[in-house]
């Protein structure tokens, strides 16, 4: 593995928002998919942008719904990171992969909150995926840079 990011990596790094990063089923039949740009609802059908939910629909909001801007805020980080490594040649894939695996982890605190309410169980499908593509694409280059600076 190189240690930057090169096209097809950081095309799957795209691709990861366009995967639902929570999907949240109900009693009653209807889904909620969390994307990294909003909310898709089955029940009835519809979409919401997360500046939308952010900024129109804030009161009242449980503590653990702030997880999801942070894994945005990591996930956008990490695409910025692989761009610079795509485009200068330089790029530390300790912060690609670590901002991708904070994205990871603040998704599956987004999945326990949702999952303790009633009546609803969620799957952080984001979490796993964040934690493949850190493991697959970053892990190898930064395990060789950790190495460098403990050797």
């Amino acid at each position: 593995m190189p240690d930057r990011t090169d096209r097809a990596s950081f095309v799957v790094l795209l691709l990861l928002c366009a995967l639902p990063w929570s999907v949240q089923t109900f009693s009653n039949g209807g889904t909620t998919f969390v994307f990294g740009w909003g909310l898709f609802n089955t029940a009835p059908p519809n979409a919401t942008y997360i500046w939308d939910f952010f900024f129109l629909y804030t009161r009242g909001l449980p503590g653990y719904i702030y997880a999801w801007p942070v894994s945005v805020c990591c996930y956008v980080g990490a695409v910025v990171s692989g761009l610079v490594g795509l485009v200068t040649g330089r790029e530390d894939p300790r912060v690609t992969g670590g901002l991708l695996v904070v994205a990871g982890v603040a998704q599956l605190s987004l999945a326990r909150g949702f999952s303790v309410q009633p009546y609803r169980t969620a799957w952080p499908l984001g979490t796993f995926a964040f934690l493949v593509v850190a493991w697959w694409l970053y892990w190898p280059a930064a395990k060789r840079r950790f190495q460098q600076v403990w050797s």
